[in-house]
């Protein structure tokens, strides 16, 4: 009724009395009843018996009043022409007592019982259930009829433990939180009557913490154990394992009775390590990941309660690095150990082996990340070219050396068997001189000693093929290249160094032959034109595979010694009779 509660005056209740024309509000008093529930009833007109009519019953009652319980209420008291005499509304606190314990006026325990939680009653306590015919000096007149407007908050027993409802758990639940296991939540936290005094959800934060340790109240720490991720559950904790008598000196007052609403979205424990399920592993895998290797892979990355928080197919790009190095998380550096090309698997990383109890970005402190993998390719620095021979014919004498002319078909694709491109489809060859740069150092190497009519398939590591940055659009970057080669036509190349050759002796007057017009130069139309008629007579040979002008060109650039636009006598000279190797000479 007021701070400390009126107590029912018996013997030795004297000094009781001063104390009370001290605290007016103080009106219920000490007597015991041990009665049952009340039912609502008229009241007699004498008003010589106890009157309770219940105002509101909510819909849900799971637990009404007993003797020996503890409760929370408010109420307005009067007398029955409305004068007001006391009200807990206006102190702004509850009043807080034992049922059934002699701490009440025996008109008010026996009201009590009964009531749930959110139940209004009206109760009209006659004197010989009240203050008698003394009453309280100042307060409560004699043979005072009482009118009590009663709103129960909380109710609880000391005989109470933890309950625990789950209404939702999911399907698969492989661990359950248990002792010493740190756990992420969202929580909304009510009393007993609804009224909410704390919600993670509007901090936009999960609570995080360990679990059986004590950093939670008791309650708590009892409630939490046995969940599963994604499981939602109610736990109602009494006082006494939650804030006590004191309450938490802010939004919870003392006494009161806690309902959590929880939803667990991660858990783990500090020893955790990583966990490997394997999805997908392909028949074939002729090789696995080692420290060092350098990987190409799409992820899906989710928290453990399946938020997704990144995926490189949204980036439409793979996640290229180096494995075993320190260049991811130590989590995925451990997880990405022993994969095949093609395979995919799903990377459970606790976060003290992830990103830990900052996180980054859009991933929250503490938080268990899952990876769902598939791997596209992977290579190691040190790869040199592949080359596995799939047919060679019987008769394979001439073999292809640099500077031959190659006509080749080809079906280019990745390591997972993405098609890259094919001259198939556009129904003609491929055609270079070998070693001469027109393709990757890789297709040159793997192109080495092949006959025509053999087929192999030669694979290719990025720093031999089109390297970090790949071909926009075209070719991955640090892509390995696997091409499927059938070589058709072989035309011998030259000696290294040479752009054209003589089938024959040289003429002692060449440079008269071709100066036509006896002026003693020579200008590049003259020279192109000589050149020309002996590779059509068969007494000279050009390097095959290269633009004829654009070699005689470089020829006579080699012999205009002086950049004068002509050649000399003086400036003209054979390979054979150059101070050093010089290319392109006739």
């Amino acid at each position: 009724m007021a701070g400390r509660a009126a107590r029912r005056r018996g013997p030795g209740c004297g000094s009781l009395l001063l104390l009370l024309l001290l605290l007016p509000a103080l009106l219920e008093s000490w007597a015991a009843c041990q009665a049952p529930p009340v039912p609502a009833a008229d009241t007699p007109a004498d008003g010589a018996e106890l009157g309770v009519e219940r105002r509101f019953v909510p819909e849900s009652c799971p637990r009404a009043v007993r003797p020996g319980d503890f409760v929370r209420y408010h109420y307005l008291g009067a007398f029955p022409d409305g004068t007001r005499f006391d009200s807990s509304y206006d102190r702004g606190s509850t009043f807080n007592v034992f049922v059934g314990k002699g701490q009440l006026i025996a008109g008010m325990d026996k009201a009590l019982v009964g009531m749930c939680v959110n139940e209004r009653r009206f109760v009209r306590i006659p004197p010989k259930l009240a203050y008698g015919s003394e009453g309280v000096p100042g307060v409560i007149p004699p043979n005072a009829v009482l009118h009590f407007d009663v709103l129960l908050i909380d109710l609880w027993n000391s005989e109470d433990q933890v309950q625990v409802q789950t209404y939702f758990k999911p399907e698969k639940c492989p661990r359950t939180v248990q002792v010493s296991d740190f756990v992420r939540y969202h929580y909304n936290g009510t009393f007993l009557d609804g009224t909410l005094f704390d919600s993670s959800h509007n901090r936009m934060r999960t609570y995080d913490t360990y679990v059986g340790i004590g950093w939670l109240i008791p309650g708590m720490d009892q409630g939490l154990l046995g969940m599963c991720v994604g499981e939602k559950r109610i736990i109602t904790i009494p006082p006494f394992l939650a804030y006590g008598e004191e309450g938490d000196g802010k939004e919870i007052p003392g006494q009161a009775s806690l309902v959590f609403d929880v939803v667990l979205l991660d858990l783990h424990n500090p020893k955790d390590g990583i966990v490997i399920e394997n999805q997908l592993v392909p028949e074939s895998c002729e090789r696995r990941s080692q420290t060092g290797d350098f990987l190409r892979y799409h992820y899906n990355g989710t928290l453990l309660d399946g938020t997704l928080f990144d995926s490189s197919y949204s980036r439409n790009h793979t996640y290229d690095t180096y494995v075993g190095k320190g260049y991811v998380i130590a989590g995925m550096d451990e997880g990405l150990l022993g994969v095949c090309t093609g395979e995919k698997r799903r990377i459970i990383i606790p976060p003290h082996l992830g990103y830990g109890e900052e996180g980054r970005g859009n991933i929250p402190g503490s938080a268990v990340l899952v990876f769902d993998i598939h791997v596209v390719d992977f290579h190691n620095p040190s790869d040199s070219v592949s080359i596995t021979v799939n047919y060679k014919p019987s008769n394979c004498t001439v073999l292809s050396k640099k500077g031959d002319y190659l006509k080749y078909h080809y079906n280019a694709s990745l390591l997972d068997g993405t098609l890259l491109d094919s001259t198939h489809s556009l129904g003609k060859t491929y055609n270079i001189v070998l070693g001469s740069g027109q393709v990757v150092v890789g297709m040159d190497m793997g192109l080495q000693d092949m006959c025509v009519g053999e087929r192999r398939t030669v694979v290719i590591p990025p720093h031999l093929g089109y390297g970090e940055d790949g071909v926009e659009g075209e070719v991955p970057g640090s892509a390995v290249l696997v091409f499927d080669i059938e070589l058709l036509e072989l035309v011998t190349g030259l000696p290294e160094g040479y752009m054209f050759v003589w089938n024959g002796e040289v003429s002692p007057n060449l440079f008269e032959e071709i100066d036509q017009n006896r002026d003693g130069e020579v200008l590049l139309e003259e020279f192109s034109e000589y050149i020309k008629a002996q590779v059509d007579s068969g007494k000279g040979k050009l390097a095959p595979g290269f633009d004829f002008e654009m070699i005689v060109k470089n020829m006579f650039t080699n012999q205009d010694r002086d950049g004068n636009g002509k050649v000399t006598a003086e400036e003209f000279k054979l390979k054979d009779q150059e101070a050093k190797e010089e290319h392109d000479e006739l």
